[in-house]
């Protein structure tokens, strides 16, 4: 483990090219079939996630690449997820956690915005050495997709869908970059005939992968989905994101065909109990001592990140 992480270090040290990043994301799915993705926020989430090892069986387990969420993004800054922060910020996000790692990265799209303006969302993106974006077939102001129906959310026709990852797809200079298309249907209670009939349409557009979202928590959604996807005589690689359906292990979820799992924002709902834990105590016992417990040493905080002694 210490011979792995001195080797992790040496990597972050050297950096990465971009070509070489970019290329990564497919280049694992095509040999392994399956990669685990999480969320990163920051350089500091994006260490967590390039670093973090476990070794169980005589196998090593860790996260093959991270998720820049514009949910954790947006609340990260104090603002709702609507599609408010612009894609500067998002952008300047990005290249924090570039700097400090070197797994391949999918960004959270959103809606994309116009077609006209994704065109060039792709390429900056491209030209960073991000290997994908995630689009999602809405339109309109974007609310977060768990409160499904509870919210006024329109779905993209289908047409128009296909046209803007066309759209997108013709924009790209390389190969490597994956413009991936997120169904709404099951979210918003469309069904799922309508689901599949997008992922052939969007498939056929151009799609490099698929990522099919639920909220129903028993899985069982998902779990149809899946059965019914892998019939496809032309199949891309499939996404998803167990929030809601979290029981479900990662074992199942290759067993139904699934290539790519998605913990989109698990180390952002983590960090903020503590962070709110810690405040509390403060204020309660008027002294930080009580806190000690909570917290790292203030030593290896000083030598969390390489080159800070």
């Amino acid at each position: 483990m210490i011979k792995d992480n001195v080797r992790v270090e040496e990597n972050i040290s050297k950096g990465i090219m971009p070509e070489t990043r970019r290329k990564a994301l497919k280049r694992i799915i095509k040999e392994e079939g399956f990669i685990r993705i999480l969320e990163a926020h920051n350089g500091l989430t994006g260490l967590i996630v390039e670093k973090t090892k476990i070794r169980r069986d005589n196998e090593v387990k860790e996260f093959g690449g991270m998720w820049v969420s514009s949910l954790c993004d947006s609340t990260a800054k104090g603002k709702p997820d609507i599609e408010l922060v612009d894609f500067t910020s998002r952008t300047n996000t990005i290249n924090d956690i570039m700097e400090v790692t070197t797994k391949p990265i999918i960004v959270d799209g959103d809606t994309g915005g116009e077609a006209e303006h994704l065109k060039f969302t792709v390429k900056t993106l491209e030209r960073l050495g991000v290997s994908a974006i995630v689009i999602e077939d809405k339109v309109g102001l974007k609310k977060n997709s768990l409160f499904g129906v509870d919210v006024s959310q329109t779905q993209a026709s289908i047409e128009e869908f296909s046209n803007k990852i066309s759209l997108a797809k013709k924009s790209l200079i390389t190969d490597d970059f994956m413009i991936i298309a997120r169904i709404e249907s099951l979210i918003l209670e469309k069904g799922m005939d309508d689901a599949l009939e997008r992922a052939k349409a969007y498939i056929e557009a151009g799609s490099d992968g698929i990522m099919i979202h639920s909220r129903e928590s028993s899985g069982d959604e998902i779990k149809e989905f899946c059965n019914k996807y892998n019939k496809f005589e032309n199949r891309v690689p499939l996404l998803v994101v167990p929030t809601t359906y979290n029981h479900i292990s990662e074992k199942e979820l290759k067993d139904m065909g699934v290539n790519i799992v998605v913990y989109a924002n698990h180390l952002l709902r983590s960090a903020y109990p503590a962070m709110v834990k810690a405040a509390e105590s403060i204020l309660d016992n008027e002294r930080s001592f009580e806190t000690n417990d909570l917290c790292m040493p203030i030593k290896e905080i000083l030598t969390l990140i390489p080159g800070g002694e």
